[in-house]
């Protein structure tokens, strides 16, 4: 093997080091997040970025409106400052004790 082609392989393998490393499970994280946010909906218990807790009032394409979980104030955000869902809706959770019932 040439020292050209030794370089070229050199190359190659440390693309799919980082593709594998870095790219792939940046994609896949993206991917969830996306997920997360287009299965969002009225009563999902969430937080945001900044660590507001609240329950979801109303939700359309670019912004939500939640309720927070100590006053009961409404605020809007953007969809995109979800940071996480941390508990099933509201509705869900009552369907599921009237069932235990």
């Amino acid at each position: 093997m040439g020292a050209g082609t030794q370089q070229i392989l050199l190359w190659v393998v440390m693309f799919a080091i980082f593709y594998f490393l870095l790219i792939r499970p940046n994609q896949k994280r993206q991917k969830q997040r996306n997920a997360m946010l287009a299965a969002l909906k009225k009563g999902d218990r969430i937080v945001t970025i900044g660590g507001l807790h609240g329950t979801v009032d109303l939700i359309n394409e670019e912004n939500s409106t939640i309720v927070l979980n100590a006053g009961g104030q409404k605020l809007t955000f953007e969809k995109a400052s979800v940071q996480s869902v941390v508990g099933e809706s509201v509705q869900k959770q009552s369907v599921a004790t009237k069932k235990e019932e």
